[in-house]
């Protein structure tokens, strides 16, 4: 399949499976007529796959090339890992290429043990350049949470990309 085709079918099931048209109060305090989880699609295999593959797309065009993708959790969580995958699958069926792994910014520090405010750091260094993801955007205040918290950990968040954004 190609890109073109992946976003295509992703959107049909994100229409499908993520969006309600009901009353919310969004994460920002604003109310809206419609509501987005994008969950709902990204944990199902399909929209996993389509996740992935649409976002690593783009991450890989960024350059130069970027070490980890993650955001605040939990929305961030199945993107971050989807895209994670869609990398290493790719080198594998092409015997080389880049990877990402997937990173998570705790909302809180960890309660026990190190306290740690980003779990998956171990493969990325201190200095490593990162994507920032969102499942949905409508103030960025999520976005900038994790990009604060990145750049307090030490690490370099270069390009922000969100899998829906609600203007």
């Amino acid at each position: 399949m190609t890109v073109e085709a992946d976003r295509a079918r992703l959107l049909e099931l994100l229409r499908t499976l993520s969006y309600e048209r009901r009353k919310v109060v969004l994460a920002s305090g604003k109310e809206s007529d419609f509501y987005i989880d994008c969950k709902r699609t990204a944990l199902t295999a399909e929209g996993h796959a389509l996740v992935g593959r649409v976002l690593w797309d783009r991450v890989k065009k960024l350059s130069p090339a970027v070490r980890g993708v993650g955001g605040l959790t939990l929305g961030a969580d199945p993107i971050a890992s989807a895209v994670a995958m869609a990398s290493f699958l790719e080198r594998e069926a092409r015997g080389a290429g880049e990877t990402v792994d997937a990173f998570i910014v705790r909302k809180e520090p960890k309660g026990h043990g190190t306290g740690q405010w980003i779990e998956g750091r171990k493969t990325i260094p201190d200095g490593s350049r990162v994507v920032v993801i969102e499942d949905v955007v409508t103030t960025g205040g999520s976005a900038l949470k994790a990009i604060e918290r990145c750049r307090a950990e030490g690490i370099v968040p270069v390009h922000c990309l969100a899998l829906v954004d609600r203007r």
